[in-house]
Order: structure tokens, then C-alpha cells, then sequence
């Protein structure tokens, strides 16, 4: 849980004292929590996601799925992703595609290798 109080100050680009002032806690709590003298409180992660409502309880309390969560306009919406042909996209055919890397706002990444 550590790992990931410090990849949201990081995301937000936010200080320790910053991330304290706006989720409302004082800042030796912040300090306390990412030395690991302190495990973060129930009322902490409640003012967490007070303030940051897109954050992903699941991934935050487990590590698992990603850091935010989507939105029910986006559900609706659904992937917003524009899929090409071949045709359609400038490709050079006399070179091979050695790799293509998806990279997501949330700072992910996802990395494909053609099939030999």
C-alpha cells in the first residue's frame, strides 16, 4: 500500500506536504506513512478518496487492476480507440514491425511482439 500512496503523490505531482494539505491530514501523518513507522488509518484512506474519487479502491487496497477507476460516462462511451487497416495506416512493407508499445494515462504500458 506503501508503493501506491507514493505512485498517487507522484501521479498528482504533488509533495508529501501538498498531498497532506488536500486530503486534510497533518503532514507528520504523511511522513509517519511513507517511512513506515505508521500504517495508513481507515480515516486516512477515507479523506484519500474524499479527495481523489477516481482512484481505484480495488487496486489501492489490493494492488490489483489499475489505479483509476472509469467513469460510468466512459462505460457508456466505451473504449474510445480508432482501429486502422493496414491499408489506411502509412506503413513501410520493405520493414518489419519490431514492437508496439499502448501506453495508458495512468502510466502504464502494454508491450506486443508480432508472432514469428
Amino acid at each position: 500500500m506503501l508503493d501506491r500512496i507514493k505512485n498517487i503523490i507522484s501521479y498528482y505531482d504533488e509533495t508529501a506536504s501538498s498531498f497532506a494539505d488536500k486530503i486534510g491530514v497533518p503532514r507528520s501523518s504523511i511522513s509517519h506513512i511513507l517511512t513506515g513507522r505508521n500504517k495508513p488509518s481507515l480515516d486516512f484512506i477515507l479523506k484519500l478518496f474524499e479527495a481523489y474519487p477516481n482512484i481505484n479502491l480495488h487496486w489501492f487496497l489490493y494492488g490489483k487492476g489499475t489505479m483509476h477507476t472509469i467513469s460510468n460516462k466512459e462505460k457508456e462511451q466505451g473504449p474510445n480507440k480508432e482501429i486502422k487497416t493496414k491499408n489506411e495506416i502509412n506503413i513501410r512493407n520493405s520493414v518489419a514491425v519490431k514492437n508496439i508499445v499502448i501506453f495508458y494515462e495512468d502510466g502504464t504500458f502494454e508491450s506486443y511482439l508480432p508472432k514469428i
